[in-house]
């Protein structure tokens, strides 16, 4: 196009694309979050805390949320609306969101309940959807933002054991998280996803317990080592700041190549 590095264009959304311009970032300054404001759902423990307090060294100023109460913790229930918006009220506005609130029932089709499917659903879709919606808003009037979510290699591939609702839930997080980056892209906020292989936490205590099962998920590790909360922590936090300006929409494996087969 004749004169296009000299000039500006307007996309098809009517703002204007400048120039082409160079960042001039200092090391490691597209990983600090100073001066920016985060919530963590999931905060208590496991993922949810190495995140929490990985951003917190980053510089951000962060709301650590859990539906059990404890010291430093915002309680809330995700699954619920009221809750959600509650919370929310308390923490205000944030540039950053976290949606790693989840659970699971490792029960096969034939024999998980409606009551179990449904809770699964409620908690790691329906929550992460109400966080989100909520966190927007708020972002939507900072003038952008970052949100984060926790899906799982479960939501690209059927798995190694039997767990159809914790499956189908990260199967929809992954698309969900598509759909609300198109949503709220005009709006400059960001929704990205990162996708774990098997961490362990408190909702893999059957799968480290079990050396048989342990086994069994090393053989489809080819990098030979799983990753530690703190790797999936890092993870969140490239997606959540300046380094990942021009991401959106991905979900990120971490997950030592499981997914490369």
């Amino acid at each position: 196009m004749p004169g296009f590095a000299a000039s500006a264009i307007k996309d098809l959304r009517g703002r204007g694309v400048a120039a082409a311009r160079q960042l001039n970032y200092r090391p490691m300054e597209i990983f600090t979050l100073k001066g920016k404001s985060a919530a963590v759902t999931g905060a208590g423990r496991g993922i949810g805390k190495a995140t929490a307090d990985l951003l917190e060294k980053a510089g951000a100023n962060v709301a650590r949320i859990d539906v059990d109460p404890a010291p430093g913790i915002l309680a809330a229930d995700v699954s619920k609306e009221e809750s959600v918006e509650k919370v929310f009220r308390q923490v205000g506005p944030v540039d950053i969101l976290v949606n790693n609130a989840g659970i699971a029932v490792r029960k096969t089709a034939l024999d998980i309940t409606v009551a179990e499917w449904e809770q699964v659903l409620a908690v790691n879709l329906t929550g992460l959807f109400l966080c989100s919606r909520v966190a927007a808003r708020g972002m939507k009037e900072k003038g952008g933002g970052a949100i984060v979510n926790l899906a799982s290699i479960m939501g690209f591939s059927g798995g190694l054991f039997p767990n159809p609702a914790y499956q189908a839930s990260k199967g929809a997080v992954v698309n969900l998280t598509r759909a609300l980056a198109l949503e709220f892209a005009e709006a400059g906020i960001r929704v990205n996803a990162v996708a774990p292989t098997f961490v362990r936490t408190d909702l893999t205590t059957p799968i480290f317990g079990n050396p048989e099962v342990l086994k069994k998920v090393m053989e489809h590790t080819p990098l030979g080592v799983l990753p530690e909360v703190e790797d999936i922590a890092a993870a969140i936090l490239f997606l959540a700041g300046p380094a990942a300006r021009c991401i959106t929409g991905v979900t990120l494996p971490v997950d030592s190549g499981y997914l490369a087969r």
